[in-house]
């Protein structure tokens, strides 16, 4: 299959489009997103010159699965999935926070701490952790969302004194980011998987919150395996995760961080296809079912296709 890394759809109503760093985001009539969740893959803030196959499927069929799982907790903005793809929803005011929830001294968290810092995002972090400990409880250290370049960590009183989010929403955000932690924990720890880390993403539409864009994905949240945690943490040694982390790894081997004058290094064929049987991987493991591949002839035109028949009879 060839990656698609690239729409340029123009259907009835559309007002607008939004290229973002993996998604291609369709406005129709102010009222409904269309998101394509492409085959590109980012990494440091940068997106790589080529595609992973299947990984926008990968993507949207977990976020679907988890949205539904977790509707009970808060209204989401999906109406329906009418490609493996493509997810359609209400069109939402998004908040300019994410809000990321951490229960493992892992990642950002872990490059901050180890350099020395005692503090993320306004939280008081205790002495003595390792990289990968668990937080006596899970952390919320949210980020401001950047439309261009690098997210910003950001910590609640500078939200508040900012006026950035009101502080009934801000509280409700947290209540509602505590509340999807624990779903998101408990239903990885059926698959035998920790969820280290996530974040989530809310809008507001007739006053009312929802939860947006996607969740528990390989992008946007990080998995450890539960067996063999406690014992390689007794070692000192690295935690398998389950995470996009391999390819960061990949970029930082081959002397790539995303800072400036470096080059991506070069992704052979061979090199792109372990990568898309790791998304894949990664689905099964996450959701507990076989992948299912779709159709690969001319994908494009199966989107657009699948887009437009439900677009029609929405209207």
């Amino acid at each position: 299959m060839k990656a698609v890394v690239e729409t340029n759809f123009k259907f009835p109503g559309q007002k607008s489009f939004y290229k973002g760093k993996v998604r291609d985001v369709y406005n129709i009539d102010d009222q409904y997103l269309v998101m394509v969740v492409s085959d590109r893959i980012s990494a440091f803030d940068v997106v790589l010159p080529r595609g992973i196959p299947y990984k926008g499927q990968v993507l949207n069929q977990i976020a679907a699965k988890f949205l539904k799982a977790t509707s009970d907790i808060v209204p989401n903005w999906v109406i329906n999935t009418p490609d493996p793809m493509v997810t359609v929803g209400h069109l939402c005011e998004p908040f300019k926070v994410e809000m990321v929830i951490r229960g493992y001294m892992s990642g950002h968290a872990w490059r901050e701490y180890s350099s020395g810092k005692r503090s993320l995002c306004g939280v008081t972090l205790p002495e003595g952790l390792k990289e990968n400990d668990k937080f006596p409880q899970p952390i919320i250290t949210p980020t401001t969302k950047a439309s261009v370049g690098h997210d910003e960590d950001i910590s609640k009183e500078e939200i508040l004194k900012q006026g950035i989010v009101s502080k009934e929403d801000y509280e409700q955000l947290e209540k509602y980011t505590r509340a999807l932690f624990q779903r998101g924990t408990e239903m990885a720890a059926d698959k035998g998987l920790i969820l280290v880390d996530t974040k989530y993403e809310f809008g507001k539409k007739d006053g009312k919150i929802y939860l947006i864009d996607e969740i528990h994905t390989p992008d946007s949240s990080r998995y450890f395996y539960k067996e063999g945690y406690e014992a390689r943490q007794q070692k000192g040694e690295g935690q398998k995760q389950l995470s996009k982390e391999f390819v960061r790894q990949w970029l930082i081997e081959n002397g790539f961080q995303g800072k400036d004058g470096q080059n991506v290094p070069v992704m052979s064929d061979e090199y792109v296809n372990s990568v898309s049987e790791r998304y894949i991987e990664l689905y099964e493991n996450i959701i507990g079912e076989k992948f299912v591949r779709a159709n690969a002839d001319d994908v494009l035109k199966r989107i657009e296709k699948n887009i437009s028949s439900f677009l029609s009879v929405k209207a």
